[in-house]
């Protein structure tokens, strides 16, 4: 009997399993690894997951190659621990290779959600109350950019992440000028906190006119919503739940003969003396893009800009890395890595960081963010970055940390190796944790909570 059964087990063979890193986003089913059987056998399947509660694994099975999970969204009560799915066929051997440790997530937002097309450019932020409050543009007909019937939409979560309320729209120009909604497109949207009062600003490109025109290829000089995209912000003093109506900008800050002048999307600071810090691009006569920042010195009343950064720049992020001195991180269309620039008179004048160029891309938006060591568990001063961390395709969202002020990244931690839009944004959700809201291979709108100590 026991020469049978060893003899059963040898024919039976070995079964592959490549797991793959990519988040597994709760109640919804989620491929996690590439299986490979031999031909003609149907194994009988034992899968479990280990470090989740015994009720959380819904379902999991394996079909066209892939194994597949599905997590009940109502047992999860925290998203920041990684599980380890445990395989066994009867019979079989199982071989093993690839990231075994699987991370959890949220869909904030996804393509169908309230009839919406297409959810994209992220920014998230933490407010003085400690609620995550996110941003993106609800891009209702399509997922192309502005020209187009787009609004800039917040959802906010006041428990880490774990849940998030409905969506707000925050910013919709509606029908102005008697044209309709979508040649009233407003998006790309930029989130900060401000640290001394607690209000949040928020930033959008307003585009008006030109339908079916893509507004990076149509905008003009001047001034006018009709000849030029306009910058606007908005206004919550009640911890995102409400805005005020827009406010225009765009005079304040553009030259005449610049063409499409906005924010970079994302996130922007407050920095210590108070100031309050946005990315910033803005289109030359020839159409070439350069990046920098514009600041204010009243609380958002009003906004200055001095000189760009780095020309044929775009989609930057800011972080101040130590007092008085702030890092540019750009977009570059050289595709030469991620251009680094440093100021230490809010624009006036630039240098090249150390680090510029170094950081691959594929083209594309990235975060970036200083957690000082009085405000992380680490205690010490950290950057943290997340892009696709890809030369080519806009894959390997990474999570990157440094413990030198940018100069090295010694630190990373792949959290999706699927292909996606590739946007980020992070904030720190507490001393021992970062959030990052993205563009997944997985939702239009993902979050997750990392760990800092599992950034290695």
């Amino acid at each position: 009997m026991l020469l049978r059964v060893l003899a059963g087990m040898l024919l039976a063979g070995t079964i592959q399993l490549h797991h793959w890193q990519v988040p597994v986003v709760t109640g919804q089913e989620v491929a996690v690894a590439a299986v490979t059987v031999p031909e003609g056998v149907e194994p009988q399947w034992d899968i479990r997951a280990k470090g989740l509660p015994r009720k959380a694994l819904k379902e999991a099975f394996v079909r066209d190659g892939a194994l597949w999970v599905k997590i009940e969204s109502s047992v999860v009560n925290r998203l920041d621990k990684p599980f380890q799915l445990q395989v066994k066929a009867k019979g079989f051997q199982i071989e093993e290779t690839g990231i075994q440790d699987h991370r959890l997530a949220r869909r904030v937002r996804s393509g169908g959600d309230d009839n919406v097309a297409a959810y994209r450019i992220p920014g998230l932020v933490t407010s003085k109350k400690g609620t995550l409050i996110a941003t993106y543009d609800i891009r209702r007909q399509g997922a192309y950019d502005l020209q187009g019937d787009i609004d800039v939409g917040i959802s906010r979560s006041t428990d880490g992440g774990l849940t998030w309320g409905p969506m707000i729209v925050a910013m919709d120009m509606g029908e102005w000028g008697g044209l309709p909604q979508d040649q009233n497109g407003v998006g790309d949207p930029c989130i900060l906190v401000d640290d001394i009062t607690g209000d949040i600003l928020l930033f959008a490109a307003w585009t008006h006119g030109k339908p079916g025109k893509a507004a990076w290829w149509s905008a003009g000089n001047g001034f006018e919503p009709a000849t030029t995209p306009q910058l606007m912000m908005s206004r919550s003093t009640d911890d995102g739940c409400s805005w005020s109506a827009p406010v225009n900008l765009t005079r304040q800050i553009k030259q005449e003969p610049w063409l499409f002048t906005f924010q970079g999307p994302g996130r922007g600071i407050t920095m210590a003396d108070g100031t309050l810090v946005v990315p910033f691009q803005h289109q030359e006569p020839d159409r070439t893009p350069a990046a920098g920042i514009m600041y204010s010195k009243d609380r958002g009343a009003t906004w200055q800009v001095h000189e760009y950064a780095k020309i044929n720049t775009t989609e930057s992020q800011v972080a101040e890395i130590e007092p008085g001195v702030l890092m540019l991180n750009m977009r570059d269309n050289r595709k030469t890595g991620r251009a680094v620039y440093v100021t230490s008179n809010l624009g006036q004048s630039w240098e090249a960081h150390p680090s510029d160029g170094k950081l691959i891309e594929p083209v594309c938006m990235a975060s970036l963010l200083h957690v000082p060591g009085s405000q992380n568990a680490l205690g010490q001063d950290i950057l943290l970055f997340s892009n696709p961390a890809h030369s080519e395709e806009r894959r390997n969202m990474t999570i990157r940390m440094s413990l030198d002020g940018g100069v090295t990244w010694t630190r990373s931690l792949l959290i999706d190796e699927g292909g996606s839009w590739g946007y980020s944004c992070l904030t720190m959700i507490d001393r021992e944790t970062v959030g990052i809201l993205y563009e997944s291979s997985q939702a239009h709108m993902t979050f997750q909570a990392i760990k800092l100590k599992d950034i290695q």
